[in-house]
């Protein structure tokens, strides 16, 4: 079985995330660090992929600046999406060599993972097969979008727990006009536990891509490969 590192950074800002997957990338590339997960919950942002359009884009500067919402272009695959507190964001940073060098697999197996994690709660959950991503009928509740390169991978899947719906009001979500999003917490009307689903999740992500996760904080994940995030970031 594969080993990997699971890091759980918290609330962070996604320019921050963003930079760290940078590095992290990079490392990983270069053979210096092993397998690693991240997972966070980010502030209001809402991610322009590079199949996107800001025509996807539905909320005026002045909206976005009364609701404190982000917007960054980004280098995953997709389109528009909404990230925020309540949305369990996870960033796998994996040589697929170690795995399986097949990109669609590897997106196949992340829809797996939370269509597992789903059925844990009494949920049927499946995939559609038009459009990437983990669906409650017509209803999104997971979205991927990754970038793979030289068979590493970066960026990864947002799963609405307890996302506050309204933020996609003002996007067309993954620029797909006919469909809607939901949450966990939607379909099962209460608050859900975001650490038992944290717990789920790493169980089924060990059994789906045969890994053994440790847990690390990332200070001490840092320092024990001796990255300084600093010198590291100036490079960008």
């Amino acid at each position: 079985m594969n080993k990997g590192i699971i890091v759980d950074i918290g609330f962070t800002e996604y320019h921050i995330a963003w930079e760290l997957q940078k590095v992290l990338h990079a490392e990983r590339t270069a053979g210096r660090i092993p397998d690693v997960m991240l997972l966070t919950e980010h502030y209001h942002t809402y991610t322009i992929g590079k199949s996107g359009s800001e025509d996807h884009l539905l909320a005026s500067a002045e909206e976005l600046v009364d609701k404190g919402v982000s917007v960054y272009k980004v280098d995953r695959g997709g389109d528009i999406t909404y990230h925020g507190p309540g949305q369990l964001v996870a960033y796998p940073i994996f040589d697929l060599n170690k795995f399986e060098p097949d990109v669609h697999k590897y997106i196949r197996n992340l829809e797996e993972v939370v269509i597992r994690v789903l059925h844990s709660y009494g949920i049927n959950a499946t995939r559609d097969p038009d459009y990437t991503g983990v669906w409650i009928g017509e209803d999104k509740i997971c979205a991927i979008g990754i970038k793979v390169s030289r068979w590493v991978t970066m960026h990864g899947f947002a799963f609405n727990v307890n996302t506050d719906l309204s933020y996609f009001e003002r996007i067309i979500p993954c620029g797909i006009f006919h469909r809607g999003v939901t949450s966990l917490s939607n379909i099962l009307g209460k608050e859900i536990d975001m650490k038992q689903v944290k717990s789920v999740l790493l169980d089924e992500f060990s059994e789906v891509f045969k890994v053994e996760f440790v847990s690390s904080e990332l200070n001490e994940f840092l320092d024990r490969f001796h990255i300084n995030m600093e010198k590291e970031h100036a490079s960008y």
